[in-house]
């Protein structure tokens, strides 16, 4: 796992992450090995003529292209248009689906989602950083309106007495945010292509630390969507009461719209959540200006706060309680690191000045409230919030305080945006590394990671269903994640500046180290002081994550062995017998009515997605079969096309090789298209598809294939004279 090329794509330039993500290149002994395996096949193949196909597979022909009328159910492609010589590229929908019910729902998509982009528009999808600030900050700005909270409600259990020490804590806080900032600040340049916590301790401490940041950012990423929107609505039943036991509905639909406003792309996304994010900041500072004015009025003389009874004496464990629940005000702190592809060039500079901006409006939001809480005489109260109580006593007539109030509401429930920015690319990161399903590297339809996107919002709903949008029963489980992830990162770019000995590397380490001491105090204290409140779930679920991890990339690691090119033995072969391929002018016979053997007319397609040992087994199976043999790729993008064929002539271009650019990412309808093409020019043809296929022994590794060859099947069924067979691949474990 290789930090330094975390956020890039091979062969698409930049940091920026692309579809061809999806398609790894050939190591080079890999590339070697194909070369001796074509070698070989040229050696079997010597005394066969080539052959002429018996269509065009370019589908260039002087009568036009047939259209198909199916599979417009499948996926948003039409037809084709010609690229580059051999060469087609699938084209944007003309029409929509032929039925009633595929019209409905593909309109319905489009009206929520958007119509598709194509695969170049990733250049575009990027942000600026006026853009960037409120979308990844939405989560740690939102913090300091249930973080101060937090930590005024452990100390209130000492007694009224011990709300003193809410302003020495907040200023141990203050320090620990901005020695974290820093640290981050640093890691962004070290990681230009992105840096969460996973890629650097796993670069730099070994695979367990990355997987135990992963696990922790995990948890973290779907707590931050459960305790922000659990927040927001609590903020809303505050100035509402009697909306109070509609609670966990009114979450769960506020994640629904979450899910579906990222759906519709990064860009799109951080335009709807600017607004609301720079609303909060100018009431918050609206609000602390008025009340330190207010304050200055008595000579800052603070209101006694009401008196309360004492559960638990003040002793050093209740403070250190407070001091890491106030820590989850840190929460997102690490966002922009983890997003730095999502950036405007120059990525790496404009990230690290949007964190800056971050860490300054987070400590001076969380140091003013505290302080006027303190000045206020407030107490945490189960009806209402303290920014609530807060607002109600600066601006006890007037609009403001219903303003305040609905800008609180709509920054935590859309605070969550943060977490479904980066859940799916901490997820794409891992299933890069073979930490995670594949399926988690797939973009969808808006160049969004819509499987994590979908996984993040089914998570967080259910937290939020179990524990009935209670925030105070969620904060305990989590400060001991993110802490987690916080300490291993900044423990990570220790050891990194120990090996990449720069300039500066003493103060650049001194100052993580700095920072890691004082996350993974936070993390103890946190973990010891919690345990019994909830805590535990975080201890016990992150190395119980961390396993699944594991057997996951065990599982992929296997596959990737029984699968890679090896150099065969050399060993003498005869030529295989040849059929020649039929006339042009063969006549037609009628559709699947063949009886006898010199009736059928062959065409054998080989889909390949990659050249391994699958893809080579099938196409020797189809070159076997002495009949005229023809290999399609589906690619994302151009560059991808150019580097599949790359290999295909290092291998030895053997089969001809059609390639369909399909910039929509999709795979089962350009190929049913091109192959129902194919079966209209010539009808007397028979279409034997050979589809290469992974047979796993475990059910559990099902999931973890996409399983093509079947939904090729099902989508190939209603075509006539098409026959689809797979050439298995069996992994024994």
């Amino acid at each position: 796992m290789n930090g330094s090329g975390a956020g890039e794509s091979d062969g698409a330039g930049g940091s920026i992450v692309t579809p061809s993500a999806e398609f790894p290149p050939l190591a080079p002994e890999e590339l070697a090995a194909l070369r001796r395996i074509g070698d070989q096949w040229r050696a079997a193949r010597r005394d066969q003529p080539p052959g002429a196909l018996p269509v065009d597979p370019t589908l260039r022909r002087a009568g036009g292209q047939p259209e198909p009328s199916r599979f417009g159910r499948l996926a948003p492609i039409a037809m084709f248009r010609v690229g580059e010589p051999d060469e087609l590229v699938a084209t944007e929908p003309a029409n929509l689906p032929g039925t009633r019910f595929g019209r409905t729902v593909t309109r319905l998509r489009r009206a929520l989602f958007g119509p598709p982009l194509s695969s170049s528009a990733v250049l575009y999808e990027r942000m600026r950083k006026l853009v960037a600030l409120p979308v990844l900050s939405s989560d740690l700005l939102s913090s300091v309106a249930y973080g101060p909270e937090a930590m005024l409600a452990v100390l209130l259990l000492a007694g009224s007495g011990a709300l003193g020490l809410s302003l020495p804590l907040a200023a141990g806080l203050v320090v620990l945010m901005i020695a974290v900032g820093i640290s981050y600040r640093q890691t962004i340049p070290a990681y230009p292509h992105g840096a969460g916590s996973y890629v650097v301790a796993g670069d730099n401490l070994g695979a367990l630390p990355g997987l135990a940041a992963a696990a922790g950012l995990m948890l973290d990423y779907v707590l931050t969507v459960a305790v922000s929107v659990a927040a927001g609505v609590h903020a809303v039943t505050s100035a509402l009461p009697e909306l109070a036991g509609w609670t966990v509905p009114v979450g769960v639909l506020a994640i629904v719209l979450l899910l579906a406003g990222n759906l519709r792309g990064v860009r799109v996304a951080g335009n709807i959540f600017v607004l609301p994010t720079y609303a909060f900041v100018a009431a918050v500072l609206t609000l602390l200006v008025v009340g330190f004015a207010q304050a200055v009025g008595r000579g800052f003389a603070p209101v006694p706060p009401p008196p309360v009874p004492i559960v638990e004496g003040a002793s050093a464990l209740l403070v250190l309680r407070a001091f890491s629940s106030g820590a989850v005000s840190m929460t997102g702190i690490e966002a922009v690191s983890n997003a730095v592809p999502a950036f405007r060039p120059p990525e790496w500079r404009n990230a690290r000045t949007t964190l800056g901006w971050m860490v300054a409006m987070l400590v001076l939001l969380f140091a003013g409230l505290t302080l006027l809480f303190h000045l206020a005489g407030l107490v945490p109260r189960p009806d209402a919030t303290m920014l609530s109580q807060l607002a109600r006593v600066t601006f006890p007539t007037g609009p403001w305080y219903g303003l305040i109030q609905a800008a609180t509401a709509l920054i935590l429930l859309l605070a969550a945006n943060t977490a479904f920015n980066d859940f799916p690319r901490l997820l794409f990161f891992m299933a890069r590394a073979g930490h995670a399903p594949r399926r988690f590297l797939h973009m969808g339809d808006r160049l969004a990671f819509s499987n994590g996107l979908v996984t993040l919002a089914v998570a967080a709903a259910v937290i939020l269903v179990v524990f009935r949008g209670h925030t105070e029963s969620l904060i305990p489980l989590y400060a001991v994640g993110v802490f987690l992830a916080f300490t291993l990162s900044q423990a990570g770019m220790v050891a990194h500046w120990r090996r990449h000995r720069g300039p500066g590397w003493r103060r650049r380490l001194a100052l993580n180290a700095v920072g890691a001491t004082l996350t993974g105090l936070v993390l103890v204290t946190a973990g010891a002081a919690k345990f019994t409140e909830g805590a535990w779930v975080v201890v016990v679920a992150v190395p119980l994550l961390v396993l699944l991890f594991w057997a996951i990339h065990r599982h992929y690691r296997m596959l990737h062995q029984a699968l890679a090119l090896h150099p065969p033995p050399v060993v003498p072969t005869a030529a295989p017998s040849v059929v020649p391929a039929p006339p042009a002018t063969a006549v037609a016979a009628p559709p699947e009515g063949e009886e006898l053997p010199q009736q059928v007319r062959h065409l054998v397609v080989v889909p390949v997605a990659r050249l391994n040992r699958a893809s080579l087994r099938a196409l020797a199976y189809a070159a076997s079969l002495g009949q005229p043999t023809l290999a399609v790729h589906i690619a994302p993008e151009e560059p991808e096309a150019d580097r599949f064929r790359a290999q295909w002539r290092v291998w030895g271009d053997h089969v001809r090789l059609e390639t369909i650019v399909s910039p929509y990412r999709a795979v089962i309808g350009p190929l049913a298209h091109y192959l129902e093409a194919l079966h209209a020019a010539r009808s007397d043809l028979v279409l034997t598809v050979i589809v290469p296929e992974v047979v796993v022994r475990s059910r559990w590794h099902r999931p973890l294939h996409s399983r093509a060859e079947q939904r090729l099947r099902s989508a190939l069924r209603p075509l006539p004279a098409v026959v689809v067979t797979s050439v298995p691949v069996h992994l024994t474990e």
